[in-house]
């Protein structure tokens, strides 16, 4: 039996994000994720892992990122397009994108040009996801207004508007090829998203207009350091919540100096407030959100997002696996208290 593999008839499958290791070849990521007992991936757009213009185009590149699947025994429940989904509403585009995307998407850098080729993109993601047999993409949106967070110099509330309108038009017509190919998005809710805590999720629901294409993935990493209660959101979204991804965040004890911003503080710098740290290093009560995923229907994958700037990710997304599975225990057949009435 692989290390880590569960024994415990465990509610959920458990998958590696493969994000962090894009600099890494994708048969060998498979390869240690079947080694150290997961389940599947959850395949990043990046790197050599998933190119999806090649997957949309051509069947045989497609068919070879499933044969690397099949021969470690992995499946696949959701891929990911952080990157490609960031351009489709930032304003501005710059150095920043150009690090991240594809060169089919960068194009010669003219910034609606961009936009325009990141949302293709992400429709893109949607028919690939299909393809793979996959029923969720994980990614983000990009914000027109993330750079008012501050609001100040002051922002006219007319701007704000504006930025929810300009996302809604951007993603309605994403949606309606998820809509088509029977897939559904999940937002991280993030900083310099769209989205990025209780609030502007509330508003980002209804300037998309609810529509069920449009979910939510879980992780609390992000949450957490704002003080945001990451197992509170999910009985307020319980409906909408897609996807999970599980990253902690250790907070540092305040002193004075740490503010919640980070200071522009390299990660892992003693002076920071907070940082992200290996799954089960950190604070965040994982027992009591699997808890509450349970209780509120969530069957899909929980997928291990490995980032931590004070640990090996050899040792921390080995280890990881096997600390989730021991939380993601079966639930009861019965009531605890029915043999009471066994009289």
């Amino acid at each position: 039996m692989p290390e880590g593999e569960n024994t415990m008839n465990a509610t959920h499958p458990v998958t590696l994000f493969t994000g962090q290791w894009a600099d890494m070849p994708f048969e060998e990521v498979a390869r240690l994720a079947s080694e150290w007992g997961y389940d599947g991936l959850e395949i990043a757009a990046s790197g050599d892992h998933l190119d999806l213009k090649r997957a949309d185009e051509d069947p045989a590149y497609l068919q070879s990122r499933q044969d690397v699947l099949d021969k470690y025994g992995l499946k696949v429940w959701a891929i990911s397009n952080h990157l490609g989904g960031q351009a489709v509403c930032d304003d501005p585009i710059d150095f920043r994108h150009q690090a991240i995307l594809r060169d089919y998407v960068w194009g010669d850098g003219e910034g609606e040009g961009v936009r325009q080729r990141a949302a293709q993109d992400m429709k893109r993601s949607a028919r690939v996801a299909r393809k793979l047999g996959a029923d969720v993409v994980v990614g983000f949106t990009g914000s027109k207004i993330w750079q008012y967070v501050a609001m100040f110099p002051p922002v006219p509330g007319e701007v704000i508007d504006a930025g929810y309108e300009d996302f809604a038009d951007r993603w309605n017509p994403i949606m309606d090829e998820f809509d088509e190919q029977g897939v559904k998005f999940a937002l991280e809710v993030h900083p310099s998203e769209i989205a990025y805590d209780h609030w502007t999720t509330v508003r980002t629901m209804e300037a998309i207009g609810h529509r069920e294409a449009f979910g939510l993935n879980w992780d609390p990493s992000h949450m957490f350091w704002q003080g945001i209660d990451p197992v509170a959101f999910i009985t307020d979204f319980a409906d909408r919540i897609y996807h999970v991804d599980c990253k902690d965040t250790r907070m540092h004890q305040p002193n004075g100096r740490n503010g919640i911003l980070g200071s522009h503080l390299a990660w892992g710098d003693p002076r920071r407030r907070w940082d992200f740290v290996s799954t089960g290093h950190g604070d965040i009560n994982w027992e009591d959100a699997f808890r509450a995923l349970d209780f509120h229907g969530y069957e899909g994958p929980i997928s291990i997002e490995w980032e931590d700037a004070g640990m090996d990710r050899l040792h921390g997304a080995k280890e990881a696996v096997g600390y989730i599975r021991s939380l993601l225990f079966k639930r009861p057949e019965a009531s605890f208290d029915a043999a009471f009435s066994n009289q």
